[in-house]
């Protein structure tokens, strides 16, 4: 799917800025620790920004810090999700606390891995954690 010149002048502004939990799970999906589930960063779709997209899965995780619990951003981050899943994207929502714990996202992988593949076994379904994607995170 397209996006506007500007989703994707700001996902290439958003691949240089990437917040540390992103940075730490980014470290972890680049290893190929999912064996052939390969993940785009900063990937634009439409008029949003996916924190990371898995063509195959046709899956969006998004990291989620502290600002996703104010509830004007939890509303926008519903419609986000509606938007993506009306155009056949799951969202798997990971807490940045999630992510950082440990100082490492490995403990993450085998949730990341489990709705990856029901993606591919079961398309249009639910990821596994997250309630597929009742908050979406916002660039």
């Amino acid at each position: 799917m397209r996006a506007p010149s500007n989703t994707v002048a700001r996902a290439r502004r958003l691949r240089r800025a990437m917040t540390l939990p992103e940075a730490i799970l980014w470290r972890e999906l680049r290893r190929q620790a999912l064996g052939n589930f390969r993940f785009r960063r900063q990937h634009p779709v439409g008029p949003y920004v996916l924190d990371f997209y898995c063509p195959e899965a046709r899956l969006a995780l998004e990291v989620d810090g502290a600002a996703h619990d104010h509830p004007l951003r939890a509303a926008r981050d519903e419609q986000r999700t509606a938007w993506l899943t009306k155009h056949g994207i799951r969202v798997l929502r990971l807490p940045a606390r999630d992510v950082l714990r440990g100082d490492d996202a490995e403990h993450v992988l085998p949730t990341i891995a489990a709705a990856c593949a029901e993606g591919v076994e079961h398309p249009g379904s639910s990821p596994a954690c997250g309630g597929g994607g009742s908050r979406a995170a916002d660039d």
